[in-house]
């Protein structure tokens, strides 16, 4: 970020929708309004990922916890095209999975998982998870991230690794809570055999750190099969995590893909 000495806390935030603007960390007070501005930032993020073609088929899942029920979450509806999402289209389920709103199925994985994520961590907003060519192809290794580029430095000491049920799809929520436990209090998870999933303060930045973990796995995979790639020392990694591994850095991140989502497909939003 080009001022990395301005505090979250200072910098004016606000809630709205179209304006390019910093979200709001005030209690909230409409819980309509936000209500819909994370049901729009999550069909965006859906867009994205569709867009980036990290969704394959009918896996993959990203929520948001609802604003006034914090044992429910909205997410994708299972075989929506995720390219294709629309606020409307979105499913809001609680933690025993009912559906409450929406009326049509739920991907078994997308509750397993994120019923327990959501349930273990009341920070985190959102989640985000696909099968990833090169988060699951990573994945198979059991290894962690070696902070060899600068960008894989956001992920410094923020990224957990989970064993318990790999391989096998995971719809069984005791899987799930493996997962969550393993996660503690990192924002990413490796889950071995399966793939990665990420988690936020907001779909902005739970769908900026799944893309940039998907890239930080390629590039480790790629460097990898060149030779040895050279470590970055754990201080300059610790100041690069400072400088763009914070909540706020991720949001940031993710704001040209809304104002291209705004210009070019400006009916997720119906």
């Amino acid at each position: 970020m080009a001022d990395t000495e301005t505090s979250e806390s200072e910098i004016d935030k606000s809630t709205t929708t179209h304006e390019f603007v910093y979200p709001s960390t005030q209690e909230i007070t409409d819980l309509e309004t936000e209500r819909l501005h994370r049901k729009q930032r999550l069909a965006a993020g859906l867009r994205v990922l569709g867009r980036l073609r990290l969704a394959e088929g009918v896996a993959g899942h990203i929520t948001v916890r609802d604003p006034e029920h914090p044992d429910r979450f909205w997410v994708n509806p299972f075989g929506k095209n995720f390219k294709l999402m629309k606020v409307s289209d979105l499913l809001c389920i609680d933690h025993t999975g009912e559906v409450i709103v929406g009326d049509r199925p739920v991907n078994a994985a997308a509750f397993a998982i994120h019923s327990q994520l959501h349930a273990a961590r009341p920070d985190v907003i959102a989640a985000a998870h696909c099968h990833s060519m090169y988060g699951r192809t990573f994945s198979a290794l059991g290894k962690p991230l070696k902070m060899i580029t600068q960008d894989d430095t956001m992920f410094f000491n923020d990224v957990a690794l989970c064993s318990v049920g790999s391989g096998s799809p995971v719809v069984d929520t005791e899987i799930g809570k493996a997962m969550a436990d393993a996660l503690g209090d990192k924002k990413a998870l490796i889950h071995q055999n399966h793939g990665i999933i990420t988690a936020g303060g907001s779909v902005d930045s739970a769908v900026w750190w799944f893309v940039a973990l998907e890239r930080s796995c390629q590039s480790q995979l790629l460097a990898e099969s060149a030779g040895t790639p050279i470590e970055i020392p754990e201080d300059l990694a610790q100041s690069g995590y400072e400088h763009q591994g914070h909540e706020l850095a991720g949001w940031f991140q993710f704001q040209g893909w809304w104002e291209e989502l705004l210009r070019d497909e400006p009916e997720f939003l119906e």
